[in-house]
């Protein structure tokens, strides 16, 4: 006897919620479930806006955030930037958080990844080819490596140093790593209190 399931839209629906990050079998029944039930007032916007940003939202070609056909690059086209430096980071989305500090305001390069020999992902695979040849025709005065401190970032960050590092007079930095601000050395890890006092500064 064959077993009851959902219609045909309905399991395609969870088959591609289920592809989404962090979204599993029955997370992906629950929201389509409950997509379908809250009506077509809910789940068409959703559909629309999906659309809409599948075909309107593009890499920046020189930065690779996210830019529109319409509105240009937000950062490559914005106002008042330090032209002299350029801060490389691994995904875009990992740019927001430093502009939103309001502590950088120069301009951004992202990677797109991280090097990962496991999984097969080396220099070639990243935008670095379009990093060296931006740099070749920019003014940038400091590179700063704003790269995850575990080991694909660190080996990242080893590259790019020697890499980027003969390009005088291009001074290469990275971000200061230590105590996170209201943090107790009991919760901090060995390496965590490594690099702060190595990083330690006068007061």
């Amino acid at each position: 006897m064959a077993s009851v399931d959902y219609p045909d839209p309905v399991r395609r629906l969870v088959a591609q919620l289920k592809q989404l990050p962090g979204i599993g079998p029955k997370s992906a029944e629950r929201i389509a479930v409950w997509l379908i039930q809250s009506g077509a007032e809910t789940s068409l916007p959703l559909a629309e806006s999906l659309i809409a940003a599948a075909r309107e939202v593009t890499e920046c070609r020189t930065c690779g955030f996210f830019a529109t056909e319409e509105d240009g690059c937000a950062i490559c086209e914005g106002e008042h930037r330090e032209g002299q430096l350029l801060c490389i980071v691994e995904q875009p989305t990992d740019i927001l958080p430093l502009e939103r500090s309001g502590a950088f305001r120069g301009h951004y390069h992202s990677l797109r990844g991280r090097i990962s020999p496991l999984d097969n992902i080396g220099p070639e695979d990243l935008r670095i080819g379009e990093l060296v040849k931006r740099i070749d025709e920019g003014d940038f005065v400091e590179i700063i490596l704003a790269l995850s401190s575990d080991v694909e970032g660190e080996a990242t960050c080893h590259y790019l140093a020697e890499l980027l590092g003969g390009l005088a007079p291009l001074r290469v930095s990275r971000l200061a790593q230590g105590l996170p601000a209201g943090g107790g050395l009991n919760n901090a890890d060995e390496l965590t209190l490594l690099r702060a006092l190595q990083g330690r500064v006068g007061v």
